[in-house]
């Protein structure tokens, strides 16, 4: 079932000095049960396909003994995916016993050094990850004022090295309420993240009634709306009708502001370009366009 199996004597990616990398068949290779972390063919993994096809796959995959019959990916699905499409028929693999909390933390830190990640794989991967370590210290002899303590030492340990505070995990956290319409709005950058975590505190049926308001008003809910409709709910008076008076007011957009969408835009510049690179480079056109017209003005 494995063949040539070398040694890694150096620290990558997350695995220890002196462990073993298996080529393993991709048929005896799954994904990990509840990856929340999408594998699709856009352009990242177009580039991924070519890079394997000219010098393979560089970086072992992580996995784990599966009790059912072969191994479960922890790290390495996109390269997985990738390979499949190339033709390979083995991928360089470390196996590493590790119990569920243990695959679960790996496989979220391992995914997010990814550059992209939509809110939604965040979110279910911030939860999946602060689960985990909480079942990992689980004690059930803590008073009310410690738990929420180590409730708060374990959003601290999940933020370790994402950039995030231990607050906002708990804001990413909160999208995982969300039903799946509406998370997809905020994947897709219709409904911004701040809103959304406010609309995360209505309830499923709330969220549905609101999905109807948002159709019929053909809008969706600023932050300001979004703090209205969940004190509504909290108070057990969000309507549909109340919605839909909220959702049809008219948004004012400040008369002293231009506004371009970063989507629209990134046609024009190269792809490494960051949303300030593009702002400071657009300024500067505008300052040759103006010098031109002034030179153009004074002939």
């Amino acid at each position: 079932m494995l063949s040539d199996a070398t040694e890694n004597t150096t620290e990558t990616s997350g695995i220890p000095a002196r462990e073993q990398i298996q080529q393993i068949p991709i048929s005896e290779l799954h994904p990990f049960e509840g990856h929340p972390f999408r594998v699709v063919d856009d352009e990242a993994m177009t580039r991924t396909v070519e890079s394997i096809s000219q010098f393979g796959v560089i970086s072992p995959l992580l996995a784990r003994t599966d009790p059912d019959g072969g191994y479960e990916i922890i790290s390495g699905h996109r390269r997985c995916h990738a390979a499949e499409l190339v033709g390979l028929e083995t991928l360089p693999v470390i196996v590493r016993e590790m119990d569920d909390d243990e695959a679960i933390i790996a496989m979220v830190d391992s995914n997010l050094q990814r550059e992209a990640i939509l809110p939604s794989e965040r979110a279910w991967a911030y939860k999946m990850k602060l689960d985990a370590i909480k079942h990992q210290g689980s004690r059930t002899d803590l008073t009310s004022g410690q738990v929420v303590q180590k409730s708060k030492l374990s959003a601290e340990r999940v933020a370790e090295g994402t950039g995030e505070s231990y607050k906002q995990i708990h804001r990413y956290i909160r999208l995982t309420n969300l039903i799946p319409e509406l998370m997809n709005m905020v994947d897709e950058k219709k409904i911004a993240f701040n809103p959304a975590v406010e609309l995360s505190y209505l309830t499923r049926e709330e969220q549905s009634l609101l999905l109807e308001a948002m159709d019929y008003a053909q809008a969706t809910p600023s932050l300001s709306q979004a703090q209205r409709l969940k004190k509504q709910s909290q108070e057990g008076t969000a309507t549909l009708d109340f919605m839909c008076e909220i959702m049809n007011e008219v948004k004012k957009e400040p008369a002293d502001r231009v506004i371009f969408q970063a989507d629209s835009l990134r046609k024009y510049f190269p792809k490494s370009y960051t949303n300030r690179q593009m702002e400071e480079t657009i300024i500067k056109l505008l300052e040759q366009w103006q010098k031109r017209r002034k030179r153009e003005q004074t002939r």
